[in-house]
């Protein structure tokens, strides 16, 4: 691992610790809300690890917590499409490619190509699986001629909820031991389910 490497997992560990401190504090809720809005556009750290120990501690308002969680990650979602939709050629590209992890010009490239193709479904699967969602939320901006803003937040509304609340449901009912399944095995899942979905709507379209 390069010397820069090593000071990202670093730097992204350190944010990861941070991040989740915020359950101990009395202002949780309040972080919650802000780091939900700000992983939709440009924070490295998803809200879940947060929102898992708040479910925990609190099961009776589990849903509270992931209504918090949903509202605040549309909210930002809609800052990312508002950021690629207006200053894009501004100067954002390079910033994008520069900082944040995974945003590539041949990543860029390829969800343009999905853009022009499955739209609604592309922002579904972002969103509701462990996808890097601020990829999509800033690209779908830039490729609003094929993601209009009312479809962006369609889907943005429906897989950002069913995400959280698929979490806080799990947590309410069975508590600790299904975190580990949460943390490790739940992401996978549900970006295994949106590959199938999409693909079978592909394949009907396609026999159709």
């Amino acid at each position: 691992m390069t010397e820069s490497a090593t000071a990202k997992k670093g730097l992204h560990r350190r944010l990861y610790d941070w991040v989740l401190h915020w359950a101990y504090t009395p202002y949780a809720i309040p972080a919650l809300i802000l780091i939900s809005f700000a992983e939709s556009s440009f924070f490295p750290i998803p809200p879940d690890i947060l929102l898992i120990p708040l479910c925990l501690g609190e099961p009776k308002k589990a849903f509270r917590f992931a209504f918090y969680c949903s509202v605040a990650s549309v909210l930002g979602g809609l800052l990312g499409y508002g950021l690629g939709y207006f200053i894009w050629e501004a100067g954002l590209d390079q910033f994008c490619y520069s900082y944040i992890p995974g945003f590539t010009e041949e990543a860029f490239a390829k969800i343009s190509n999905w853009y022009g193709e499955y739209s609604f479904w592309i922002v579904f699967t972002a969103g509701f699986s462990p996808l890097p969602y601020k990829i999509f939320t800033i690209a779908a901006g830039v490729c609003h001629e094929d993601v209009s803003l009312v479809m962006f937040l369609l889907a943005s509304v429906v897989s950002r909820s069913a995400r959280f609340y698929l979490e806080a449901a799990l947590l309410r009912r069975f508590g600790e031991p299904v975190k580990e399944f949460i943390e490790k095995r739940l992401g996978l899942m549900a970006l295994l389910f949106c590959i199938l979905l999409v693909g079978g709507f592909y394949v009907l379209k396609f026999v159709l």
